[in-house]
């Protein structure tokens, strides 16, 4: 049986010391981000980066038991463009791969994770398919040619194997299937401050529209990961006795880094200085939290204990977490390593 999989997110900017973190905890580290040039589809690392990570890999290589390393490509805030055009043409995709497969070599990586959010239509699903056969391919020829291991190829992908808004869609899933090591699906952001007017559990447990479509999809439960928030979602509510989950609201409720979202560790603190009414909602096994009219939806260790419980009953591969900046004195990612167990 394949190992399990106890994966986490760690962002560049979090400018945390990779020798501080509880190796124990995780199985795989996906280093976020690094990004291709926007016209030559090549990485570009600077004199700054390099050393940084060269530290990031061998720390974590020589932790015990040592960890798995990789890149993600993308995220968020790298938005959708710049893989539209990478995929579109077979020169555009061997530049990108090339330079992919270089800079894990260069640096000491274990792979390589795609984090496209998100193909935008049915053509970009189909180019998304042919990036992975692709690469798959240049991934085993250089590793026959330089007697390594393989590269881990792995994509972080949205919560759904199909798309109800936009143009219809749905991953390639056989493509997938065949060419990834492992999928991390973000079971997270199913609802957040953009939907203004009601709030929301946004990390509700994943059933038919999460998890279940990648299974229905024909992906192997062994390659399927669910992802974990360390944050969480906020809104003002409309009237502050009325906040139930799906309670009426008119916008963002308190943020750090961006409006609407507090890492784990800054809810605790919220709930502890705003003396905040805490609830755990059974209905999406979730937490909430209420002071006035600011309102907080997150996981906590019960939920999180809940939601490992459902991964692996379903025989699914494993967990990560986004991200691991956002824990309080390693809580959640302790919690859900001790009751993820062979």
């Amino acid at each position: 049986m394949a190992a399990s999989i106890k994966g986490v997110y760690y962002p560049s900017w979090s400018n945390m010391d990779p020798s501080s973190i509880k190796t124990k905890h995780y199985t795989h580290i996906f280093y976020a981000f690094l990004n291709p040039n926007n016209s030559t589809f090549q990485f570009q690392i600077d004199q700054t980066q390099a050393p940084l990570l060269r530290n990031f890999t061998s720390t974590l290589r020589a932790a015990n038991p040592p960890l798995t390393t990789l890149f993600s490509v993308g995220g968020a805030s790298e938005g959708t463009a710049i893989f539209s055009r990478l995929a579109s043409n077979r020169s555009s995709r061997a530049a990108f791969i090339h330079s992919s497969i270089q800079v894990a070599r260069t640096f000491g990586f274990d792979g390589v994770d795609l984090d496209w959010e998100f193909p935008q239509t049915r053509t970009e699903m189909e180019n998304l398919g042919y990036l992975l056969d692709e690469w798959r391919a240049a991934v085993q020829r250089e590793a026959a040619n330089t007697r390594r291991r393989p590269l881990l190829l792995t994509a972080a992908v949205y919560y759904s194997a199909v798309f109800s808004w936009g143009e219809p869609r749905a991953f390639p899933a056989a493509s997938m299937s065949r060419n990834l090591d492992l999928i991390n699906v973000m079971n997270y952001d199913y609802h957040g401050s953009w939907n203004t007017s009601f709030t929301g559990a946004h990390s509700a447990m994943s059933t038919s529209d999460g998890l279940g479509s990648w299974i229905r999809a024909g992906v192997p439960r062994s390659k399927l990961v669910m992802g974990l928030p360390l944050y969480g979602r906020t809104w003002k509510l409309r009237d502050r006795r009325v906040h139930g989950v799906g309670a009426a609201a008119v916008g963002a409720g308190p943020g750090s880094d961006e409006p609407g979202m507090l890492t784990y560790a800054e809810v605790l603190e919220f709930n502890r200085t705003k003396n905040a009414m805490v609830v755990h909602d059974v209905a999406t096994e979730s937490m909430y939290s209420v002071a006035g009219d600011n309102w907080v939806g997150y996981d906590d260790e019960r939920t999180v204990t809940a939601k490992i419980a459902y991964a692996k009953n379903l025989g699914i591969r494993g967990y990560f977490f986004w991200a691991i900046d956002g824990d309080y004195h390693w809580t959640i990612s302790k919690r859900a390593s001790e009751q993820w167990r062979p």
